[in-house]
């Protein structure tokens, strides 16, 4: 049996149909849509027309991008999921594909995607993008260096809160499930895997960070690069 984060294809197993809506709701939780809408904003004012999204799961942010004008085209290691024809899609292993079959492109999007690498591939795949040819690069991975996320809603009937605190895992190793293939390799916070070795593979492979920002509860950092 699949493991929760096993990746689904839903285009070559359709099985039962609604399967495909249920894990629609599972992913695209209250908890992630904010940075989900963050991955399009970050496109705010640049001079972009064409991006190509690495990891789209199951196309929500290609919606977003495709609603909002941009010409779409996904990369995945998996078939599109997508079920609308007219995205062109590239089916490849990050690690493995050339950088010429990712040129062509105003932006590359990969969000989410680098912690499933191993960490000794994350340079190397940075610069393969940087080879590509893109004027902007947008990356992001999970952030679970300490924060702290407090937040209260309030009426007249309704009383609810939400509080994280993350800290002391500058101290740990991030553990690594082996019996789960996909998952994630490292998160940024973790020893070894802190906030400046990860920018030290951005700047070594070629870029120049123009902008860092961290979203919550998805906790995440973001980084909107340009080539150096």
């Amino acid at each position: 049996m699949a493991k929760v984060n096993d990746p689904i294809d839903f285009r070559n197993n359709p099985g039962d149909p609604g399967a495909r809506r249920a894990e629609w709701f599972r992913y695209y939780s209250d908890k992630r849509i904010g940075q989900q809408w963050f991955q399009l904003h970050l496109l705010q004012g640049l001079d972009v027309q064409s991006v190509l999204e690495v990891g789209p799961n199951l196309g929500l942010v290609s919606a977003l991008l495709v609603n909002a004008g941009f010409s779409v085209t996904t990369m995945d290691m998996l078939p599109s999921q997508d079920p609308r024809p007219d995205i062109p899609h590239i089916q490849g292993d990050l690690t493995a594909i050339d950088s010429s079959e990712l040129a062509g492109h105003d932006a590359i999007l990969c969000c989410e995607t680098l912690e499933h690498l191993p960490w000794r591939r994350v340079e190397e795949t940075l610069a393969k993008f940087h080879a590509a040819g893109p004027r902007h690069l947008i990356i992001s991975v999970p952030f679970m260096g300490f924060q702290i996320d407090w937040r209260l809603y309030l009426n007249a009937t309704t009383l609810r809160g939400k509080f994280s605190f993350k800290k002391l895992n500058f101290l740990r190793r991030f553990k690594i499930d082996r019996q789960d293939p996909w998952g994630h390799k490292w998160e940024t916070g973790y020893k070894g895997h802190s906030l400046a070795a990860l920018e030290a593979k951005i700047l070594a492979a070629g870029w120049h960070i123009a902008r860092r920002d961290f979203t919550s509860p998805t906790r995440s950092v973001f980084y909107l690069l340009s080539p150096g």
